[in-house]
Formats: C-alpha cells, structure tokens, sequence
C-alpha cells in the first residue's frame, strides 16, 4: 500500500522495509491518541501542538537539503494545521471548563 502514496509526493518507490516500519510507528502514535483521548490527558495534545508544530521545520529542511522533492512540504502544512486546530480546541475547552 504505500508505493501507491509515495508518487504522490514525488519519492520513488521501494520494497524495503523502512516504509513499513514508519506506518507502524504511526499506528502505535494513532494508538496513544486514543488512549490520551479516553483517559481524557490534555496534557498530551498539549505536548502534541509543539512537536506537530516542528514537523513544516523538518520538511522544509529535508527539502532545502536536498533529501526530499517539495511536494513533501503538503504533509508539514496538515500537521501544522493540526496543531493550530489542537491548540485552539485545548484553549476553547479551558474556557469552557473554567468559565
């Protein structure tokens, strides 16, 4: 499944297993969300917004290094809207709760 993504955003792609590996990373992040989620830890998307935040940083660098073909760049844009979505979510709901 993932050769059909990876043209997409201008990679090759390949039979190696790296690319697998960082889809069950993501699943195992997907999976501690969850939970956070359940267990009801602001604290973690809190933690969340400044890591999610860095990801355009690290694509623009991959980019400008080289390394990876701009199209990347989409993916670093999704999670810092992510983040600003997380971050006003976490705010609107200490409003709501303290006020």
């Amino acid at each position: 499944m993932p050769n059909l993504l990876l043209p997409v955003v201008g990679l090759p792609t390949t039979d190696e297993v790296w690319i697998r590996v960082a889809g069950m990373l993501a699943l195992f992040l997907a999976f501690y969300d969850i939970q956070a989620v359940r267990s009801d830890l602001a604290a973690f998307f809190r933690w969340t917004v400044y890591v999610r935040s860095s990801v355009i940083i690290f694509m623009a660098v991959f980019v400008l290094l080289g390394q990876a073909r701009p199209a990347i760049i989409v993916f670093g844009f999704i999670d810092l809207a992510g983040a600003i979505w997380t971050a006003f979510a976490l705010k609107s709901s200490e409003t709501t709760s303290s006020g």
